[in-house]
């Protein structure tokens, strides 16, 4: 005769027996990963390392390019990309807009890749003579970030400029028509506009503050996938070591890639940093800085605290 004890023992058995076995974390079937244009993406694409990184998983890694970093942002934010690399204004407007994004690692730059450039011929000479004259920046972008800092750094207001937010391929256009008398702009713009229109640098980022740019994922993908995460950073850190030593292959993939001039690409390449590393605590304080500047201004709509969205990565955890 069963015995209550030995039927509430069988009945634990049973349940054991049949419960799910506890799973690892969930894998999505592909990561979105979005650049824009220049940086060393070409050439890992064409290396295919995070395709071979993940494709053991059984995951597979989409490439989708953007102009400039905020719409980026939109898309991480949406959720139609993963994970992406952007300058350091993108995610401050991003943040304080409301979007689910997170720091995840971070690129120190040397700030030599981004600057204020004029016409070879313009009478402005220094950020002081910027007073009156009507500027180029992409809205939201690091580009934008110069700007502000510079015009601070002159002792001038923003309402002593006539700023004009124009993206990227309008503010070629422009500069080159002559419709605005300087622009705020990154590589490889900058590269070219110096080689094809001999356009004049009056500031780069190294004279103004020190410059960084992020990788960001978006907030559900690094609450879902962490250790994903940590391998896209430890992926994209290894990518960065080889590049630091591979300037020419990187310069010729995206070349080929782009299309753009390889002597311009090649000028882009050799003042450009790729090292990855998680956010320290001077990365943040920096970063804390462009947020300040910022919603002093009113040019976002709220302040922001910068720390309160980054992801901790540890590498080699």
């Amino acid at each position: 005769m069963m015995t209550r004890r030995y039927i509430l023992a069988t009945s634990l058995l049973l349940a054991t027996a049949l419960a799910p076995p506890a799973r690892a974390e969930d894998k999505p079937a592909e990561i979105r990963i979005g650049t824009q244009k220049g940086g060393f993406f070409p050439a890992v694409r064409q290396r295919q390392t995070l395709e071979s990184a993940f494709k053991p998983l059984g995951i597979e890694v989409k490439w989708i390019d953007f102009q400039f970093g905020p719409p980026l942002l939109e898309a991480i934010n949406v959720g139609s990309v993963d994970f992406g690399f952007v300058g350091d204004t993108p995610p401050i407007f991003a943040q304080a807009g409301g979007a689910r994004i997170r720091y995840v690692a971070a690129v120190k730059s040397d700030g030599d890749t981004q600057a204020i450039i004029v016409p070879k011929n313009s009478p402005i000479k220094s950020l002081a003579d910027l007073k009156g004259k009507r500027v180029a920046f992409a809205k939201g972008s690091s580009a934008h970030n110069l700007l502000v800092a510079s015009l601070e750094k002159a002792g001038l207001a923003w309402s002593d400029i006539t700023p004009a937010p124009l993206a990227p391929a309008d503010a070629t256009a422009a500069f080159m028509k002559g419709s605005v008398d300087a622009w705020s702009i990154w590589d490889p713009y900058l590269a070219l506009a110096e080689l094809k229109e001999s356009a004049r640098v009056i500031a780069f980022d190294r004279d103004v503050h020190k410059p960084n740019a992020f990788y960001i994922a978006g907030t559900d993908f690094v609450e879902k996938y962490p250790s994903l995460v940590a391998k896209l950073n430890a992926s994209f850190a290894s990518e960065g070591v080889w590049a630091e030593s591979h300037h020419e292959e990187v310069a010729k993939a995206q070349s080929e890639a782009t299309g753009v001039d390889i002597e311009a690409v090649s000028r882009f390449v050799n003042r450009s940093t790729y090292r990855v590393v998680p956010l320290d605590a001077e990365v943040t304080k920096s970063q804390q800085a462009v947020a300040d500047r910022f919603a002093k201004l009113g040019l976002i709509p709220k302040p922001v605290n910068v720390s309160d969205i980054v992801w901790k990565w540890t590498p080699g955890s």
